[in-house]
């Protein structure tokens, strides 16, 4: 069915139409392993030039390829990272939640486990302790790196690339607390990887405290951050402190079971 461009009169922009092209271009690769570009231009509705253009955009992302000399389409290896990637997620999550669980049940505050999601880290697992009063729901939402037990985690473990140009970001500012300047940070993030733990004392929100751990995967990777948090009356930074041990056993035994050898300290 031929479209136009322009949204005024209730039809698509163009810039929604090429993703939604682009989509039924994987999808239609997907379906039939190969294809050749007039093919897929038939399938599409749309000019070979169209589905060439199409088909260039996807390859220069790695979502497409050419195969052998007769130039037919076919998935690219940028797919199968997709999918690893989100698989691993949720592979992580599901592995992750009896250790929250357990993690929680042990010092009665709120556990969860973060990854690294671009600029932010994202809670994949959550579990409250017995001495949670909320109920506030973490799962899936993005905290800031510099901000949090968990970010400083994920960030003092990432490589030194990506965290130079994290700290050349200007740092938003969420409390007095907050640690903006990145000669601190940096300071911060050398004691996170000494010691094995980070912290967050009402950095993120006023009267909230929190202490976070690695958890390592195959090949000695970081590949998330397992983190108590509780009201600052209830987890002081004594205590905080104190459960340390706790949360470096579950992060052990839960990176062993994602194909870590524990060679890392």
């Amino acid at each position: 069915m031929a479209r136009t461009d322009g949204d005024s009169d209730g039809k698509e922009p163009a810039l929604v139409r090429s993703v939604d092209r682009a989509v039924t271009v994987l999808e239609v690769v997907a379906a039939r392993g190969e294809i050749g570009i007039t093919e897929l231009a038939d399938e599409l509705g749309v000019h070979k030039s169209t589905a060439s253009r199409l088909v260039a955009a996807l390859a220069r992302r790695g979502l497409l390829e050419q195969k052998g000399d007769r130039g037919r389409i076919a998935l690219g290896f940028g797919v199968v990272r997709l999918a690893a990637a989100a698989t691993g997620s949720m592979d992580l999550a599901r592995l992750g939640q009896p250790t929250c669980q357990q993690l929680a049940e042990a010092v009665g505050e709120t556990v969860n486990l973060a990854v690294h999601d671009g600029e932010a880290a994202i809670n994949v697992a959550q579990e409250f302790g017995t001495s949670s009063v909320t109920t506030r729901n973490w799962v899936g939402r993005r905290t800031p790196l510099h901000a949090t037990s968990a970010g400083k985690v994920l960030l003092a473990y990432m490589s030194d690339a990506d965290r130079r140009a994290f700290l050349r970001r200007r740092l938003p500012r969420y409390t007095e607390s907050t640690i903006t300047e990145p000669a601190a940070l940096r300071a911060e993030l050398t004691r996170v990887v000494d010691e094995g733990n980070a912290r967050s004392f009402e950095e993120l929100e006023v009267g909230l405290h929190a202490v976070a751990v690695p958890v390592w995967g195959a090949g000695d990777v970081v590949v998330a951050a397992l983190s108590a948090a509780g009201p600052a009356y209830r987890l002081p930074r004594r205590r905080a402190r104190a459960i340390v041990p706790d949360l470096r056993a579950a992060a052990e035994e839960l990176s062993t079971r994602l194909g870590w050898v524990g060679t890392s300290s």
